[in-house]
């Protein structure tokens, strides 16, 4: 299922200049997913990391694999208005190699466990199909709460 970026802001609260997630495909809903985002040299965060020699931070990968889970899982509760996406933890993270300006990366997730409203995720980052960076990371998902 194919998720456009208006159906995106339905789904997470994250906006410009914190949203980094293009567009999504859900593959199997509230389990796995891949999402893509475009890296123009124009980023914000490339004027101070770092000048000279910018590549994409990676908290931003992280939070890009996270917002990514955040769709998947959310998609199932895309009726209910009154939801919160929390991120909890991150662990495992591996960076492989730089994210450099004018990349496109896919980013795909897949679910491991869910406790309560605690979800895990694994995610990889994808330049041309070549890894570089994972993690695994936990998120929570309130609703009416």
């Amino acid at each position: 299922m194919n998720i456009n970026l208006e159906e995106i802001k339905n789904l997470i609260p994250h906006r410009d200049p914190f949203l980094f997630v293009d567009k999504c495909v859900i593959i199997e809903p509230g389990k796995k997913g891949e999402s893509e985002r475009y890296f123009s040299e124009n980023e914000y965060f490339f004027k101070g990391h770092f000048p000279n020699n910018p590549i994409v931070p990676g908290v931003i990968i992280v939070e890009a694999m996270a917002q990514t889970a955040g769709i998947v899982v959310s998609h199932q509760f895309k009726d209910i208005k009154d939801k919160s996406v929390l991120f909890m933890s991150v662990n495992k993270a591996r960076f492989r190699k730089p994210i450099l300006p004018n990349q496109n990366i896919r980013f795909e997730v897949n679910f491991l466990n869910k406790v309560k409203d605690v979800y895990k995720f694994q995610g990889t980052a994808l330049f041309e199909n070549v890894k570089v960076a994972e993690t695994e990371f936990t998120a929570m998902i309130t609703i009416g709460k």
